[in-house]
C-alpha cells in the first residue's frame, strides 16, 4: 500500500544527467501560532538546480545555466511573504547518502530538522531578479513525518535509474508534525506539534508539469460521523507526466488515509482501472478545483477553493534557466468537500469530509 515509508527517495536525486541538468527539492508546509495565537500557514523549501554543470554559481535565466541552492521560506494569508535566497553550491555541502543533508551558512535541512537565517536586501541577487520580497527570517524547526504516500512504480529504483520522467514525487510525510519557533521581520512565531497541520514532500527532474496540482490536509472532520478526524490526510497530485518527450495527459495520483483505512488512486497500477476529471478555474477572487477519481472500487469527488488574498505566485526557475510560470498559485489557507463513495449497484457513501488548512497549487506554462 501507499503509507510504505521509503527514505531513500528523499535523498538528493542529482546523480548523472541530473546532475548536470536537473533540480531536486525539499518541500514543508504547516501551520504556526503568532504571539495572538492566530494562525499563521508557513512554507520552507531546500532547492538544488544543476550541481554538476560547468560553470560558478548562476541564476541562468536564459544566459546561463542555473547553478544554485534556494532556501525559500515565508507564509500565506494576511501580510503574506516570500523570501528566496541563492547560494553558491560551492559553499553547500551536499550528502546524498541516507539519510540526506543539506547544510549551508543560510540553512540546513535533513529528514528530522530544518534551521537558518539570512536577509533578503535589495543588493541581494534575489531581489535583484524579481524572485524575492525584501525581509529577515530565523528558524529552528523539528520535522516528525507520520504518513507518507508512497506512489510506488513511477518512483522505482529502476524508473529513477534511467531518468525516465521528467518530474518525479515522493510525500515521505504527507502527514506530518512540526514543532519549533520562526522569526519573521521581527515577529516571533511558535508551531504546536498537534496543531501544526503539516506535511512534507519532494519533487526532482529536468522539467516541471503544466498543467500543475496539488492538494493535501490532514485538517478534517466527517460531516458523516460529526467528528473530527485525528489520524487523516489526504494528498493530491500531478497534472501532466512526461516519460521522456511522451505526454501523459491530464493524470492525477491521489490517496486517502482516512483514520486507518487506505484508498488509492494511481494511474500507473494499471490493474486499479483508475479515471481521472479535473478542472481548476480562476476567478477575480479564488482558485478553484473540482476533481473525480475512480477505481474498480470506489470513486471520489472534491470540490476546493483558496482566496486569492491568501495565496502567492510561487517562483521557480527551471534546470534551462527560465522561469515558465508566471502564474503557479500556491496557498495553504484553502478548504475543500469530499465525498467518498464504495461503486456497486448503487453507490454507498463511504464518507464526507470538510477538509481546512489545505496546501493547494495550480499553475499553467505562460504561452
Amino acid at each position: 500500500m501507499f503509507n510504505k515509508k521509503s527514505i531513500d527517495k528523499d535523498r538528493c536525486m542529482l546523480t548523472e544527467s541530473f546532475s548536470r541538468h536537473g533540480y531536486d527539492w525539499w518541500w514543508h508546509s504547516f501551520t504556526a501560532r503568532d504571539e495572538d495565537n492566530n494562525e499563521v500557514p508557513f512554507f520552507l523549501e531546500f532547492f538544488i538546480t544543476n550541481p554538476k554543470a560547468k560553470g560558478e554559481f548562476d541564476l541562468g535565466l536564459k544566459t546561463k545555466k542555473p547553478k544554485f541552492l534556494m532556501i525559500k521560506i515565508g507564509h500565506w494569508g494576511k501580510d503574506k511573504i516570500e523570501l528566496n535566497k541563492f547560494i553558491d553550491l560551492n559553499s553547500v555541502n551536499i550528502n546524498y547518502n541516507i539519510p540526506f543533508s543539506v547544510e549551508s551558512k543560510y540553512g540546513n535541512l535533513n529528514e528530522t530538522n530544518s534551521t537558518g537565517e539570512f536577509e533578503i536586501t535589495k543588493d541581494d541577487i534575489g531581489y535583484l531578479n524579481a524572485f524575492s520580497d525584501l525581509g529577515s527570517v530565523k528558524w529552528n524547526i523539528n520535522i516528525k513525518k507520520e504518513v507518507p504516500f508512497n506512489v510506488g512504480y513511477g518512483t522505482s529504483k529502476f524508473l529513477r535509474f534511467i531518468k525516465a520522467f521528467q518530474m518525479y514525487w515522493h510525500a515521505e510525510g504527507m502527514k506530518s508534525s512540526y514543532s519549533g519557533e520562526i522569526e519573521l521581520n521581527g515577529k516571533k512565531y511558535s508551531i504546536i506539534p498537534d496543531k501544526s497541520f503539516g506535511y512534507a514532500d519532494k519533487n526532482w527532474g529536468r522539467g516541471f508539469t503544466s498543467p500543475w496540482v496539488w492538494l493535501s490536509s490532514n485538517n478534517i472532520y466527517s460531516n458523516l460521523y460529526n467528528k473530527e478526524y485525528k489520524n487523516s490526510v489526504f494528498d493530491i497530485g500531478g497534472g501532466c507526466p512526461k516519460v521522456y518527450n511522451i505526454k501523459i495527459k491530464r493524470k492525477l495520483l491521489s490517496a486517502f488515509f482516512i483514520e486507518g483505512k487506505m484508498y488509492e488512486f494511481n494511474f500507473s497500477k494499471l490493474h486499479t482501472l483508475v479515471k481521472t476529471k479535473f478542472d481548476c478555474e480562476e476567478t477575480s477572487d479564488q482558485i478553484i478545483w473540482h476533481v473525480s477519481q475512480e477505481n474498480k472500487d470506489y470513486v471520489y469527488y472534491l470540490n476546493g477553493s483558496c482566496n486569492k488574498n491568501d495565496m502567492i505566485k510561487v517562483r521557480y526557475i527551471d534546470p534551462n534557466g527560465e522561469k515558465k510560470f508566471s502564474n503557479l498559485w500556491n496557498g495553504g489557507n484553502g478548504i475543500c468537500n469530499i465525498k467518498i463513495y464504495r461503486k456497486g449497484k448503487k453507490y454507498k457513501l463511504i464518507d464526507d469530509l470538510t477538509c481546512k488548512n489545505m496546501g493547494c497549487e495550480y499553475g499553467e506554462f505562460d504561452l
